[in-house]
């Protein structure tokens, strides 16, 4: 078998600088298959540790290799990376609290290097942090604020680079009531800033009641608990809306939105998210995430729903034994995350999908189609975690969950699905990213520090309606399409609502309100050419 059968020439660049395992020299070691075998064998040691699966270990061993080296089926970048290797880091996404200390400050900074050194990405809420200017008992002096110490974060991330394999990246998120928020949300302003951050502004429901009515906010210093001024909540708006337009940052979590989703309601609130805000978590928190190549199920204009139903229970076994066989950066990350064992399952190559269905994006038929493969996907994942639980046990915070609410007797992964932006592993598969259309029928993508990947489509003239790419899609389907595959996804959604250059600030404005009212957990938009550096750009530029 030629291990580099099934694999396209971008791929294939992917694979050999980012995953294949190198020596000392740098030179590759392994090829893709023995990639595959390596990360199929570290997570099927899982199973050893549960007495009634383990003679079932190397059948395991072998589901996980097929779905994997079929490209119906791959984890995140860091269980590709370090599975089976000393490090051993295996998962993506992780939020850390951030104190109003010194010494707490410095604590998460240091716990952010060693998962950004691992591969894996970070988020932050600093509105714990008193504002600028505030009193600051100890010294007799007063604070730098939030927007300060996020300075610090990202100069760190810039320092470590994720070792060269991956770059680092950071959300960091502010409630719209913190005295500092207008200089938050125009911290980006600068085209040289927080470039290793996302930032999102956390708003609640009764902002947007504030902003209808044209009434003022509160803003609250986190310190004391006292209110410092009012503001206009339309003011605040204004803002946001401005400056996304300008450089594409801040997004908006709608953090009430987040909560009222949170299944473990006793273990806390929920603060902050993942750098693409796809996967909200309670301080601590990790999650492995893994996405389905969809275009891998449709044959001749159908779904194999069969086929699907396999393989989302092999995915959801693959992932829960990730979380057993990982090695956690801090003792704290490794209890949060054991307490919840929390999983991700979501989807990839969703446009080709589409256009194997005969269905163009932005349609309703596209929704429909949207929402009946997520509920699917959702509902056989709660089953194949349910399964789980009877054999292994739920997971420990079950009883204070929302399962138990619902009267289940075991679950144990308190959540099961996450549609992720799968920007490198989409590579891998040679697919689009996410629930993303096509970027454009041919363009470039930068990844990795400069290294340029040319991506051609030829359409038949025919077929053109259905090869609707981004920038020609109205904004209004993104969201539409973001909301619908919500409604059936545990954690979050990451979207980018692709703007073309001559959108206005009111049509972000629109954006922003109408992913609101869909019931979204955040939204991120993205204006063509409104920064210098973009990872998408069309051919020719």
């Amino acid at each position: 078998m030629n291990p580099e059968l099934n694999f396209s020439a971008n791929a294939l660049t992917v694979l050999k600088k980012r995953y294949l395992l190198k020596d000392k020299k740098g030179r590759i070691i392994e090829n893709p298959v023995q990639l595959f075998r390596r990360v199929a064998s570290a997570v099927a040691a899982a199973d050893g540790l549960y007495a009634k699966e383990r003679k079932n270990k190397k059948h395991t061993e072998q589901e996980f290799f097929d779905v994997m080296s079929r490209l119906e089926f791959l984890p995140n970048s860091p269980t590709l990376m370090n599975a089976g290797t000393p490090l051993g880091q295996l998962s993506a996404c992780f939020v850390l609290p951030v104190p109003d200390s010194m010494e707490g400050i410095f604590e998460t900074m240091k716990a952010m290097a060693l998962i950004h050194q691992s591969g894996g990405g970070t988020g932050f809420s600093f509105s714990s942090l008193r504002p600028k200017g505030d009193v600051v008992k100890t010294t007799h002096g007063v604070a730098s604020g939030p927007v300060s110490f996020m300075s610090i974060f990202d100069e760190a991330t810039e320092v470590i680079k994720q070792g060269g394999r991956r770059r680092g990246a950071n959300m960091g998120m502010l409630s719209v009531d913190h005295p500092d928020i207008i200089e938050f949300i125009s911290s980006k302003e600068s085209k040289d800033a927080l470039n290793n951050f996302n930032i999102s502004v956390s708003i609640p429901d009764k902002f947007f009641t504030a902003l209808k009515k044209s009434e003022k906010i509160s803003l609250v210093n986190p310190r004391s608990g006292r209110k410092t001024a009012k503001l206009s909540a339309k003011k605040i708006f204004d803002l946001i809306s401005a400056i996304a337009w300008k450089t594409g940052d801040p997004g908006i979590v709608f953090i009430d939105a987040v909560n009222r989703a949170n299944p473990v309601p006793a273990a806390g609130r929920m603060e902050s998210t993942n750098p693409c805000g796809e996967q909200p978590l309670l301080p601590y928190e990790s999650c492995n995430l893994g996405s389905i190549n969809l275009a891998r199920f449709i044959g001749r204009g159908r779904v194999n729903w069969g086929g699907l139903k396999k393989l989302i229970d092999i995915a959801v076994h693959f992932l829960d034994n990730v979380i057993d066989v990982n090695k956690f950066p801090i003792p704290e990350i490794e209890l949060a995350t054991k307490k919840n064992r929390k999983i991700g399952l979501g989807v990839m190559g969703f446009a080709e999908a589409l256009i194997l269905m005969g269905i163009p994006y932005n349609s309703e038929k596209a929704l429909s189609f949207g929402r009946k493969i997520m509920k699917f996907i959702q509902k056989e994942a709660r089953s194949a975690s349910v399964r789980l639980g009877k054999l292994r046990g739920s997971f420990p915070n079950f009883s204070g969950s929302i399962w138990k609410r619902k009267k289940h007797k075991c679950m144990r992964n308190a959540t099961v699905t996450t549609v992720a932006p799968t920007g490198s592993i989409s590579l891998i598969a040679d697919v689009s990213s996410g629930i993303e259309p096509m970027f454009a029928v041919s363009f470039i993508r930068d990844v990795m520090d400069g290294t340029k990947l040319v991506e051609v489509k030829e359409v038949p003239a025919k077929l053109r309606r259905l090869y609707v790419t981004a920038l020609e899609i109205l904004p209004e389907w993104h969201v539409k399409m973001q909301a619908a595959f919500q409604k059936y996804t545990d954690n979050a959604v990451s979207k980018t609502v692709n703007l073309p250059e001559d959108s206005t600030v009111s049509d972000v404005k629109k954006i922003f309100k109408l992913a609101h009212k869909l019931k979204c957990k955040g939204i991120t938009i993205f204006r063509y050419g409104s920064r210098p550096e973009q990872v998408l750009y069309t051919k020719g530029e």
